[in-house]
């Protein structure tokens, strides 16, 4: 499945046609979607087709086409706190995405059947977490990967927020597959080739939408033991942060609000800074005004601010337009900002234009 839309020359360009196509809906997948490149997780000899709108297995690696990862990030209605489980998490590409958006409360789980993919998956995620620039952007909920067949999950494990299976699901796993899900979860699979959604409701309902069609290999199925006994697939507890790490977040947190560098449009070549703090400028303009003022009408408006009818209101209001009027008059056109063109002309990379300006101007 695959090749809706055309192939991209970078990860950058592929995200452009999916958007075009309307695979990303929302401002929120997107960002998840820029924040990974798609070619990390190909093999080295196979790094020239990750743009394109489609499906790549190799061995028992496997990736399904950006436009199903798409379709599945925005049925998952993502936010930060939920509990995520990946059914088949494979390379790790989508866990990760998910771990953007889910934040350091979140909870992200994967089962995969093949342990030499799961140590792929690792290496990758190593390989995210110590090179990509993307990594300090976001409050990440990093992905826990266990090795099993997903069809044995305990059922002691605790049921999950949102579920996604990356295979076929017979009709017969329809209902065990449903309860993984809490009350008011969101579970996305491929169901007689069709890509599912379906939301619990209640304790017994449910309700499912077909998003399109799909073709997926099918679930495997759990191998017979001699006894008819199986080892139900224990999940990992979920972390609970010590102080250390609450206060390593909060750090983090605070330090990305106050260092956040602006951001750079592609499209315009604008760059756009962050809100600063909103001053009072009512009260910066009297404290300019006074000094424009005659020292007569000073000590006049001092020693008796009331009209000769005692009322005061319409004094301070023709006393707001006389200092408007004088600090108008003696406003002067504002100076070249020579340091602005002198940075803009330098041969520096522009996000450290951006830095050198918006600290000068702050």
């Amino acid at each position: 499945m695959g090749g809706a839309v055309s192939a991209g020359e970078d990860n950058d360009d592929l995200i452009d046609n999916l958007k075009d196509a309307q695979y990303i809906r929302t401002d929120e997948v997107e960002k998840a979607f820029r924040a990974i490149d798609r070619a990390d997780y190909y093999l080295d000899d196979y790094k020239e087709i990750a743009y394109k709108d489609l499906a790549w297995k190799h061995g028992n690696i496997h990736l399904s086409a950006p436009c199903i990862y798409s379709e599945v990030m925005e049925a998952l209605e993502l936010y930060p706190g939920l509990s995520f489980l990946n059914l088949g998490s494979g390379t790790g590409y989508l866990s990760t995405m998910v771990g953007l958006l889910l934040g350091p409360f979140g909870v992200n789980h994967g089962v995969e059947i093949h342990p030499e993919v799961i140590e792929y998956a690792k290496q990758k995620l190593e390989q995210f977490v110590r090179t990509s620039d993307s990594f300090d952007k976001f409050d990440f909920c990093e992905p826990s990967f266990v090795a099993g067949n997903c069809l044995e999950i305990s059922l002691e494990t605790s049921a999950y927020d949102r579920v996604y299976c990356g295979a076929g699901v017979q009709k017969e796993h329809e209902e065990y597959m449903k309860n993984l899900l809490k009350v008011g979860g969101i579970l996305v699979m491929p169901l007689e080739e069709k890509l599912t959604k379906i939301t619990r409701t209640g304790p017994t309902t449910w309700e499912t939408r077909k998003i399109l069609a799909v073709s997926f290999a099918p679930l495997v199925q759990p191998n017979q033991t001699e006894n008819g006994k199986r080892r139900p697939l224990q999940m990992p507890t979920p972390l609970v942060h010590s102080l250390q790490d609450l206060s390593r977040i909060a750090i983090r947190r605070r330090i990305k609000t106050i260092m956040k560098p602006p951001s750079f449009c592609r499209y315009t070549g604008i760059f756009k800074y962050p809100p600063r703090y909103k001053r009072k400028r009512l009260r910066r303009r009297r404290m300019e005004t006074i000094v424009f003022l005659d020292k007569e009408v000073f000590a006049s408006r001092i020693s008796n601010p009331f009209d000769d009818n005692n009322n005061y209101d319409d004094v301070e209001e023709d006393s707001r337009e006389e200092e408007e009027q004088v600090a108008s008059e003696t406003k002067s056109d504002p100076p070249v900002n020579v340091f602005r063109e002198r940075i803009l002309s330098l041969p520096l990379p522009d996000p450290l234009k951006c830095y050198l300006l918006y600290y000068r101007e702050k």
